[in-house]
């Protein structure tokens, strides 16, 4: 028996620099609609939106290193907007109230998924984080490998899409 899960409930990320990154959080949690429900320390638990972020400092002994995205573990997260121009608005955001550091502006993915858009930028540790639209169910949907008539799953992921 197999068994479909709701999405994920919450992400915690563990950060070098708490008194510049959780601010960050904070300020980008808001924007996304989410509210602050522990906030204390060095800890920042902000929930909505249908996910929860929790932030919180590292151990002193472990805050040396860089977030390193090619180290075993997390590469990135995604969220996912509603809508394209949700996209451009997070996008705006991230350049004119939290300073974030871009990796890429919005653009067009549709090698990953059928209109694919996304903005992908790094918090003060250097944690990627991307926001996507992808319209109707993606892959799922008509027109999507995994739809009805699709090509089926991809033998190959790259940074040019899938294939």
């Amino acid at each position: 028996m197999s068994v479909e899960v709701n999405g994920i409930a919450h992400i915690q990320l563990s950060v070098s620099d708490p008194e510049r990154c959780i601010p960050f959080w904070e300020r980008l949690c808001h924007f996304l609609e989410m509210k602050t429900l522990i906030k204390g320390g060095e800890v920042l638990y902000c929930i909505g939106s249908r996910t929860g972020i929790l932030v919180r400092g590292a151990p002193p002994e472990k805050r040396g290193a860089q977030f390193d995205q090619d180290r075993s573990g997390l590469h990135h997260f995604c969220f996912r907007a509603r809508e394209r121009e949700h996209v451009d608005s997070i996008h705006r955001f991230l350049v004119e109230e939290i300073d974030a550091t871009i990796v890429h502006p919005p653009e067009d993915g549709s090698n990953f998924a059928p209109g694919y858009y996304s903005v992908l930028f790094e918090d003060p540790d250097g944690i990627r984080v991307e926001v996507n639209h992808v319209p109707g169910r993606g892959h799922l949907g008509a027109g999507g490998r995994l739809g009805p008539g699709g090509e089926g799953p991809a033998g190959r992921y790259g940074s040019d899409g899938v294939s």
